[in-house]
């Protein structure tokens, strides 16, 4: 364990606790490794992306990193749940790709007064540094949104922590 730790974090003395039952085996597949598939695109993603980065001005609205190519415009309301939705800027939130996977994932919400809320499964990992300096450093912090932008609507988010957020610790 100690060995995968170091591997892992390339820190043996902060050594991370490794589930055996969680390591799966992997097989190497069989056949071709590329093939050919009809695909549904998503229509209006680039307007989406630029409309989102713009009002936050191309800056990540919980970490304030401006790179623009680490960022990510991050639904609110997934596109899969509600058409309607899909192209309002106010259903996005400018995002660096971490906390957008962890904001799509239901590790993390905002509150009605556009704070940071970490689920329990992000808490559990405080102690790992990384964890800490990327979650626990700014939980309870606010939402950087221009003041020209309109921010995220709060029905929207709403419905994030409750479907989302909700799924996860509930």
């Amino acid at each position: 364990e100690a060995l995968l730790a170091e591997l892992l974090t390339g820190d043996a003395d902060n050594p991370i606790e490794v589930q055996p039952e969680a390591i799966t085996l992997l097989r190497l597949p069989e056949g071709p490794t590329e093939g050919t598939a009809s695909v549904k695109v998503r229509r209006g993603q680039r307007y989406f992306r630029q409309a989102v980065l713009n009002a936050y001005n191309g800056r990540c609205a919980v970490t304030g990193l401006g790179i623009r190519d680490l960022l990510v415009a991050s639904h609110i309301i997934p596109w899969n749940a509600a058409e309607q939705h899909r192209l309002d800027p106010q259903n996005g939130i400018a995002l660096n790709a971490l906390h957008d996977k962890a904001f799509d994932r239901g590790l993390i919400t905002f509150d009605d007064e556009l704070r940071l809320v970490c689920s329990p499964m992000v808490k559990d990992h405080y102690a790992d540094r990384v964890v800490a300096e990327n979650f626990e450093a700014y939980e309870g912090t606010s939402l950087r949104v221009p003041e020209e932008a309109s921010g995220p609507k709060p029905e929207y988010l709403e419905w994030h922590r409750n479907e989302v957020f909700g799924k996860v610790i509930g």
